[in-house]
């Protein structure tokens, strides 16, 4: 099927804007060619066709990769020249060479991907492998441009002669200009070359004695530029030499050319893949840009566009409020009314673009979730429709539009028209308005349409098909929101909008008065409704400021979670450093005491020292029960609800006691038959009941015991056949062969072994063991079994 959009609807919609984005993102010139002329797709089949090869390049952007198109130029010109035996220039044949080459690159990088991209690889197998007949004219060709020696052996000895030439030209030349018989008769030292033969300048009053071939002269006469009469048989050479140079250049050319023109049918079909793999990737770069997602279409009749944004703002970068637009059901026109410059034209074309972005295969700027109807075609009429070529008044020319809408319309066509009827007598214009769409629904087309008029807006109260929008305006800045709201028809707020666009204050203030006493019973609703949702709106902002104050205390709390937390381990690493020290130190002094004691052997020196230890043991305890009060007074700070009958943790005992009395900042707690009167600051954990207990605390201790025992055994060796026997070797050769034996079994992935060494002396047993301690591979080692050879071997385990 052909879909045929009006050209008045894809300037109304301005999607040739859309058509030269997605040109603009094109790296090639027949993909932007391609781009420009994009069509609209028939068939639900070629659209979800277009879109997954769009979803391929995507995918291919989200892992950094781009398309080797570097190198692609628009040869299709040359090409047919070549095809015809034509003749093409250097630049041209260096041209070629990158574009079969890019060819290759291209075809190459996505057949690596073809699992990823079965699409964008099933057009590559389009371009042709050339990559021989590309290296034979990138050969040709030096970095300049100039043909190459390398391009033919004739072309070198031809060029070689050519350079020998000039040199014995230039020898005889220097030989002249050291001649001082010679000298006097020159203007200046020099020689030079005129219309391609070597001459010298000559004082014109010397020409009779400097025989020769006159080339040139100075402007003022006074220098003759000859060429002197012994230099002329070899510039005829030379001149000979050149021409085949020349020649054999331009056959070159012409073979290189003929190559080329016998595969110009493959390159053409090539530069057609690549416009093609360049659009793909230029339509994922713009979907990428538009943050465009595909709406589910296929089978899809109702229309629900989420977070709709008019692709025309988004590509120029103005901030875009995003509008849901949605019809179910048995609404078929949705009618949007509102304030003047408040969204509703954009609302309309917005979603006539994404309609016409969607027919060609191009995802849509609408968010996740989107469904929208392929519809056939696509008519609108908006802006001022007036030409006056044609006498056609603001009113008739959008007339004369309706009228040609109504005869195109077809089932599933989509109907955008902005301000229907409003150009006349409002009565008679909503009269026209209203048998307009009536005929377009009986059609079976789907309409969007703006209006100020209340007999539409009172329409969705009467007939189900139609269903009532509204952009939003802010009466607090006097400014539209360009905010849709769907289900609600809105006010004009036409007096608002004067006001802001500068009419005087009191022509808008006597408008307000006029407009009082104005209007329908409608209106009068609308106004009404209106000042309601002000109301409601104002309480939905205050019960948005104080959700955010809740989230702000909230996200307080957090942070002050985290720092208490933060501050809990930083006071635990201190305690525990505290008394790591204090344990040394008490240990030291320990240490001094029994060596006092033992030098001192007497009752008044133990009693003394036995002092000194009880009273270092006493400031000890005390410096822990401080630093443990300290630490849990951070960790757990003493809660405000301590009660008779609670357990709670104390923090000097690090035990769960029960609170029996209270008395101010003192509380009286029983640990067990033990009860004592301690702070409460020291208190903390409030709990309803005695924390539970083992019944058989001895039982328990003796299974964690076990458990801690199994923990520290070593883990069992698996039996091997790996084994390496250095039995009789001195200890350094013994290392050095154990050393080479380990390498190879991590590297073969053994997970045991098994070192024979001896009993002997015991020292090769032991310099290999030290050996194991220190070495990375080794997981642990042991003496062997009985049955593995006994203290004669090592058995060890390997690392994974």
């Amino acid at each position: 099927m052909t879909v045929q959009i009006a050209q008045r609807t894809l300037e109304d919609l301005g999607y040739a804007e859309v058509l030269r984005a997605l040109a603009h993102r094109c790296r090639t010139e027949p993909g932007r060619e391609r781009a420009l002329a994009r069509p609209f797709l028939g068939t639900d089949e070629e659209v979800a066709e277009a879109l997954a090869l769009v979803a391929e390049t995507r995918r291919l952007a989200q892992e950094q990769f781009s398309l080797p198109l570097g190198g692609v130029t628009d040869l299709r010109g040359a090409l047919e020249l070549a095809s015809k035996n034509g003749l093409l220039e250097p630049r041209q044949l260096i041209a070629a060479a990158q574009l079969l080459f890019a060819f290759v690159r291209t075809r190459e990088a996505l057949e690596e991907r073809q699992h990823v991209v079965p699409r964008l690889a099933a057009i590559s197998r389009r371009l042709p492998l050339l990559e021989p007949l590309a290296v034979r004219i990138d050969r040709s060709f030096e970095a300049d441009g100039e043909i190459s020696d390398r391009a033919s052996p004739e072309l070198r000895e031809a060029r070689d002669r050519v350079r020998g030439l000039h040199r014995r030209i230039k020898g005889q030349l220097e030989e002249m200009l050291h001649d001082e018989g010679f000298l006097p008769k020159l203007r200046e030292n020099y020689y030079t070359i005129r219309n391609g033969r070597y001459v010298v300048p000559v004082v014109s009053n010397y020409r009779g004695e400097v025989p020769g071939i006159v080339h040139n002269a100075s402007q003022t006469g006074q220098t003759l530029f000859v060429e002197p009469e012994g230099l002329v048989g070899l510039g005829n050479d030379l001149a000979i030499a050149q021409s085949l140079v020349a020649e054999e250049e331009r056959r070159i050319l012409q073979e290189l050319t003929n190559q080329l023109g016998r595969e110009a049918a493959k390159a053409l079909e090539g530069i057609a893949a690549v416009a093609e793999l360049d659009e793909a990737e230029a339509a994922a770069v713009l979907a990428g840009d538009l943050r465009a997602y595909t709406p589910e279409f296929q089978g899809v009749e109702d229309l629900a566009l989420v977070r709709l944004r008019h692709p025309r703002l988004v590509l120029r970068d103005t901030e875009v409020v995003p509008n849901d637009v949605e019809m179910k059901g048995e609404a078929r026109a949705l009618v949007v009314s509102g304030p003047n410059a408040g969204g509703k034209t954009v609302t309309l074309t917005a979603v006539g673009l994404c309609a016409l972005m969607l027919r060609a295969g191009l995802p849509i700027p609408a968010g996740e979730g989107s469904r929208m109807p392929l519809y056939h075609t696509v008519h609108s009429t908006v802006g001022d429709a007036q030409d006056l070529s044609q006498g056609l008044s603001t009113f008739s020319a959008h007339v004369a539009r309706l009228r040609d809408i109504t005869l195109a319309v077809a089932k599933n066509s989509l109907v955008l028209i902005d301000e229907i009827a409003a150009d006349t007598d409002p009565r008679e214009g909503a009269a026209i308005a209203i048998a307009v769409l009536e005929e377009l629904l009986g059609k079976g087309a789907v309409v969007l349409v703006t209006t100020h008029l209340e007999e539409l807006k009172a329409l969705a109260h009467l007939d189900p098909r139609f269903l009532n929008a509204r952009v939003g305006f802010d009466s607090k800045r006097m400014a539209p929101t360009y905010k849709l709201q769907l289900g609600a028809a809105g006010a004009s707020s036409a007096i608002e909008v004067a006001a802001r666009m500068g009419l005087p204050a009191h022509i808008c203030e006597r408008a307000r008065d006029l407009s009082m006493n104005a209007g329908g019973a409608l209106a009068k609703a609308l106004t009404a409704a209106e000042e309601d949702r002000r109301r409601l709106q104002d309480e939905l902002d205050r019960a948005k400021v104080a959700a955010e104050e809740s989230e702000r205390l909230r996200k307080e709390l957090e942070e002050q979670k985290v720092q208490f937390e933060r501050e809990r381990k930083a006071r635990l690493m201190r305690f525990n450093e505290e008394v790591a020290a204090a344990s040394e130190q008490a240990a030291a002094e320990v240490q001094e005491l029994l060596k006092v004691l033992r030098t001192q052997s007497n009752e008044k020196a133990a009693s003394e020292a036995r002092t000194q230890l009880l009273q270092r043991m006493e400031e000890a305890n005390q410096r822990a029960k401080a630093a443990r009060a300290e630490l849990f007074q951070v960790e757990a700070p003493a809660p405000a609800d301590l009660r008779v009958g609670a357990w709670v943790r104390h923090s000097g005992l690090n035990k769960d006691v029960e609170i029996l009395e209270l008395h101010g900042d003192q509380a009286l707690v029983a640990a067990g038959i033990m009860k004592m009167r301690v702070p409460v600051s020291e208190l903390s954990g409030t709990r309803a009941g005695k924390p539970k207990e083992s019944k058989f605390p001895e039982r328990n201790k003796q299974s964690q015991q076990l458990q801690r025992a199994k923990a520290a055994a070593p883990e069992a060796v698996p039996s091997t056949n790996y084994r390496c026997d250095v039995r009789g070797m001195r200890a350094e050769d013994a290392l050095g062969e154990l050393e080479s034996f380990l390498d190879r079994g991590m590297r073969s992935g053994e997970e045991a072994a098994i070192i024979i060494h001896g009993h002997g002396t015991g020292a090769l047993r032991q310099a290999i063991r030290d050996y194991l301690a220190a070495s990375p591979y080794i997981r642990m080692f042991r003496p062997g079994e009985n049955h593995e050879g006994g203290d004669g071997v090592t058995v060890v385990a390997l690392r994974a």
